[in-house]
């Protein structure tokens, strides 16, 4: 099994490509089985996630092929996947294939729109909290769905008419059960409105895609989202947003180690929170023609209390990042979670290194130490995982992360990009 080694101590210095993002490429694929014509992605990341995905559609009867590779520095990257769903063969989404990502769930919208029947396993994949489907069932029950847990199966079944347009207000903010609702209402019959929706970008993405596919939806990227069903979607062509996960986390890997760097193909508009919280924290932030430039020369870093929202707010797929950044800050900060109950792992791995973390139920305080250590740790989630390599970029001597398949599942190539811009990581395989 890999691990990555991190000699720690060296400033990043140089230019990183920002991948297309993960969480807008697994939707819009998703969405590829609401049409028998051709959706055509572009800027697609090459991660396990994607990987597996692409094993799921082509069970469901979808034809995937890749081209358009282009080579950079030695890197192939920025993919473009031609998904072709025009018999879907089975709307079974076994249990063998869907425990082991959860967003491979959603195909559950497209497949009931579609075809009128699903049966999809309950949904596995990172231990970080109970993330239930209640909130998928009651969405697609308000359009009509006769919905049933049996076995570890979720069976559900449209009207004979199919889905039919309704309102529903999330309880509870849901990327995922956003897109799985506003996915299904493209093709029921009438009008839908979700209320408290989702109004991260990769939902906007979504949207403006099923909209180029000939779906008529609006309002998407703020609280109230409309669709006016249709009859059929054809297909498109459509390039995947940057990945503002991976964007923040190498402005924090900035932050923590010093130096000049320049993230390529990105946006700042896409995490603006947690940008200002960088900068808070010492570093120089702005914008470019290509992307963003982050410096961080001499002062050392400064203490920032921060806590997860849905966006705008500070997203909860970076705190482990900003965590592992304060571990070294000139005082105390403190980390309020408000997203998922159990997403604080990463602080006995942290501890490892010789960060200094209590716990009080949701929030962490984090006193900043002088020196960190390098020692060996475990992975424990995707988002933890790249936390320890922050840290590890600090650390005096070596670090050796281990179950490392959590980082392949959400950035891509992340050793190379980082050598390339002079730190010391490599991947070692066992």
């Amino acid at each position: 099994m890999d691990r990555i080694r991190i000699v720690g101590g060296n400033q990043l210095n140089g230019v990183i490509p920002i991948s297309g993002a993960k969480n807008a490429a697994l939707p819009l694929m998703i969405a590829s089985l609401l049409t028998d014509d051709t959706l055509t992605l572009e800027n697609v990341p090459h991660l396990a996630d994607v990987e597996q995905l692409i094993r799921i559609l082509g069970n469901h009867g979808a034809d995937i092929s890749v081209n358009g590779r282009r080579e950079r520095q030695g890197e192939s990257y920025a993919r473009t996947i031609h998904f072709t769903s025009r018999n879907i063969v089975s709307t079974t989404a076994p249990y063998e294939l869907v425990s082991k990502m959860r967003a491979s769930f959603w195909v559950i919208g497209p497949l009931l729109a579609r075809e009128g029947k699903a049966r999809v396993s309950l949904p596995g994949g990172c231990a970080i909290g109970t993330r239930p489907v209640d909130l998928f069932i009651e969405g697609l029950t308000a359009l009509g769905a006769n919905i049933e847990i049996d076995g570890g199966y979720v069976n559900a079944t449209a009207p004979a008419g199919g889905l039919i347009g309704g309102r529903y207000v999330f309880p509870k903010v849901s990327v995922g059960a956003t897109h799985v609702l506003m996915m299904a209402a493209t093709l029921a019959n009438g009008t839908t409105v979700i209320g408290n929706a989702a109004r991260e970008p990769e939902v906007a993405d979504l949207a403006k895609c099923l909209n180029a596919m000939g779906a008529k939806i609006s309002g998407a990227g703020t609280g109230t989202i409309t669709i006016e069903g249709v009859r059929s979607l054809s297909g498109a062509r459509h390039r995947v947003l940057p990945d503002r996960i991976e964007t923040g986390t190498y402005a924090m890997a900035v932050a923590m180690t010093g130096g000049d760097v320049i993230l390529e193909d990105t946006d700042p508009s896409l995490l603006d929170t947690a940008l200002e919280a960088i900068r808070r924290a010492g570093a120089e932030i702005s914008a470019t023609n290509s992307g963003i430039r982050i410096v961080r020369n001499g002062p050392g870093i400064r203490p920032v209390d921060i806590v997860t929202d849905p966006f705008p707010g500070f997203p909860t797929d970076l705190q482990a990042q900003f965590m592992g950044l304060m571990t070294k800050a000139g005082g105390v900060s403190h980390i309020t979670e408000t997203i998922f109950e159990n997403r604080f792992m990463h602080v006995q791995e942290l501890a490892r290194l010789g960060a200094r973390i209590s716990l009080a139920g949701q929030t962490a305080k984090i006193e900043g130490v002088s020196r960190l250590k390098g020692a060996p740790v475990m992975a424990t989630d995707l988002r933890a995982s790249v936390s320890l390599v922050i840290a590890g970029l600090a650390a005096e001597g070596e670090t050796m992360v281990s179950r490392v398949y959590h980082l392949d599942r959400g950035f891509e190539r992340l050793e190379e990009k980082l050598t390339r811009c002079g730190a010391h990581v490599e991947r070692v395989s066992d």
